[in-house]
């Protein structure tokens, strides 16, 4: 059975937005057997001999499958799409757009958006760093939004791991701060979160982690 390792208890700030949520999505989606390894992250679950020789930075999320180790979110979700053959187009140049925009969530997207948010969480709001990076970031969702117009998923017809990745990387919904001026964005993620087994598995996550 394959094994992820996710939260089970996770500080009020983080809860509901964990990248343990991208991998629980996308084993929905697939429709592939699963069992979690609750992970207690104020009790330092993450940082004990057992979980570092899994994960060497003590990070959420890391699945084992059958003694393959995956780590980082989306080696994670490439790994599962090839696994399942699903949420991935089979032919190589299909294959080729989903891993660019995979990369691209993964780098273009949330390295500004995310640098700014723990900029501003460590009394950085309002300097010229926190400015340039919240530049930088309206820059790129602005490229995005642009990307979009006229297109129902972000890499191929059909919703893919990219797509998956791209909603969670925007914030999946629950703040919507984010993606609200960009229009083609906003509602790209309103297309992705409406998913059945988005919602199935946010609110099975709601019901199973706490919040310390």
């Amino acid at each position: 059975m394959l094994k992820v390792y996710g939260f089970s208890r996770v500080n009020k700030m983080a809860r509901g937005k964990t990248r343990d949520l991208r991998v629980l999505w996308a084993l929905e989606e697939m429709g592939l057997p699963y069992e979690i390894v609750g992970m207690d992250h104020p009790k330092h679950d993450l940082d004990t001999p057992a979980y570092r020789a899994l994960n060497p930075f003590g990070q959420i999320p890391v699945i084992d499958d059958d003694g393959v180790v995956v780590t980082e979110s989306g080696a994670i979700l490439l790994y599962l799409a090839r696994k399942s053959g699903k949420l991935m187009p089979r032919d190589l140049a299909g294959e080729a757009q989903v891993l660019r925009w995979c990369v691209a969530a993964l780098n273009t997207i949330e390295v500004p958006i995310l640098t700014a948010w723990f900029a501003d969480l460590n009394g950085g709001k309002g300097t010229k760093a926190s400015d340039a990076l919240h530049q930088w970031g309206d820059m790129r969702l602005k490229q995005l939004d642009g990307w979009l117009a006229g297109r129902e998923f972000v890499a191929t017809d059909e919703f893919t791991v990219a797509d998956l990745l791209m909603t969670h990387v925007l914030g999946a919904g629950i703040d919507e701060s984010v993606v609200k001026d960009y229009p083609n964005v906003l509602a790209f993620q309103k297309r992705c979160i409406a998913r059945p087994a988005w919602k199935k598995t946010f609110d099975a996550y709601c019901d199973r982690v706490e919040a310390d």
